[in-house]
């Protein structure tokens, strides 16, 4: 089996796509942080929307943002790479100037621009694991893609400071941002779209249409992707699930669950690389199965530490959400790294569409479990999410379809 022992930054950035692409993917993380955690406040502050209105419009973003996902991948499996990624960029970009150029009081543009930003917002993660599986391989690749994550990760908290920075500014300074943003997206997407990375040359498709067609049907991934819905909520915890406990439920202060974000962040962009290396010693399906199991631990010991109460439950919670996005890394570190091993390549662009499809879906559909579940008590909430996610991790487990033959792929 393939394992990488060393981590060489320069290589690194070599098989993440080389200097530009690493600059795109700063400055897109960047204006994706400065916009996304604030887009409800822009309609309802700038644009004067009712909020029930702007969660509607941005979540019908979101919804048909997956609708495209089949799109994407034919796109990819066509050879196309850095191009999708620009696209995904450059769509968002088109969202933000719509963003600005929508009146106050009117629901439909601003509908119109949540749904450019929610289709590059789902079309990025496929592109994005499409071009760096074709730039490295192995293990190395795995790597690759967790290093991507921790960047975009920073940038993402960084680009978050800055607007929380500015939101004294009342709405002048939203508007700012949402320029800010689009301007950033331009420049990543023009970044992107000089680094000319296709899977064939041009004329290559044609040739190989009947080649592709008869290279084996594409694998569904069934029990995978279904498992992955499940995952996946372990990255809406720490912004809903934790503030929702420690706040409504433990009467903690706010600073409690910011602190637990901002904690979250940290280590992932710290931790993200050294753990998917170290994981490299083992199969990735194992890995996989791993992290649904640390992070069915980490919910059992929410459910422990909301049992404390008083002043010990909100220390507790904090202490466990650090299992949790040990969890999450090993999670992220592995999931898509399984998909793009277990792809053939004349497919690799429709399996990543068809599993970042349970990823939207996962992320979707999570803030309204959680908020349905955390009334009910903790036991509903943790105990609930414990043993899906141990069912997921069983399923992961004993897929036959991820199980995957040859060295490195398992």
């Amino acid at each position: 089996m393939e394992t990488t022992t060393k981590i060489r930054p320069r290589a690194l950035v070599m098989a993440s796509g080389g200097p530009r692409y690493a600059v795109a993917l700063v400055v897109d993380a960047l204006g994706t942080g400065l916009l996304r955690p604030f887009l409800l406040l822009y309609g309802v502050m700038v644009l004067r929307l009712s909020a029930p209105a702007t969660g509607i419009a941005m979540t019908a973003g979101i919804v048909v943002g997956l609708v495209c996902m089949p799109a994407v991948g034919r796109w990819l499996d066509r050879g196309a790479r850095s191009t999708v990624v620009a696209a995904s960029m450059l769509v968002r970009a088109l969202g933000v100037a719509l963003l600005l150029a929508t009146p106050a009081g009117h629901v439909w543009p601003f509908a119109t621009a949540a749904l450019f930003l929610g289709v590059g917002n789902q079309a990025w993660p496929a592109a994005h694991a499409a071009l760096v599986a074709t730039v490295a391989h192995g293990r190395e690749r795995d790597t690759a893609l967790a290093a991507g994550r921790a960047l975009r990760n920073a940038g993402l908290g960084a680009g978050a400071l800055l607007a929380t920075a500015c939101l004294a500014g009342g709405a002048p300074a939203l508007r700012a941002m949402a320029a800010a943003t689009g301007i950033a997206y331009l420049a990543a997407a023009a970044l992107a779209w000089s680094v000319h990375l296709r899977a064939r040359p041009a004329g290559a498709a044609a040739e190989h249409a009947a080649e592709d067609a008869s290279e084996g049907p594409v694998p569904r991934l069934r029990a995978l992707r279904a498992a992955n819905v499940v995952y996946v909520f372990c990255l809406n915890v720490p912004e809903i699930a934790l503030p929702l406990v420690l706040v409504t439920q433990l009467h903690a202060s706010p600073v409690w669950p910011a602190a637990v974000f901002v904690a979250n962040t940290v280590l992932v962009v710290t931790l993200q690389v050294p753990v998917t290396v170290w994981l490299a010693r083992f199969p990735r399906r194992t890995a996989l199965a791993l992290g649904g199991v640390v992070l069915a631990a980490s919910y059992a010991g929410f459910l422990a530490a909301a049992s404390l109460g008083g002043g010990w439950g909100a220390p507790a919670v904090a202490a466990v959400s650090v299992v949790c996005t040990i969890g999450e890394i090993v999670y992220a570190g592995s999931a898509t790294a399984l998909v793009t091993a277990v792809a053939p390549a004349h497919a690799l662009g429709r399996v990543l569409a068809r599993f970042e499809l349970s990823t939207g879906f996962g992320l979707a559909v999570s803030p309204a479990a959680i908020t349905a579940l955390a009334p009910h008590g903790p036991a509903a909430l943790w105990g609930s999410l414990a043993g899906a996610t141990l069912l997921a991790a069983s399923a992961v487990a004993t897929d036959k379809d991820a199980a995957a033959t040859g060295p490195g792929i398992r």
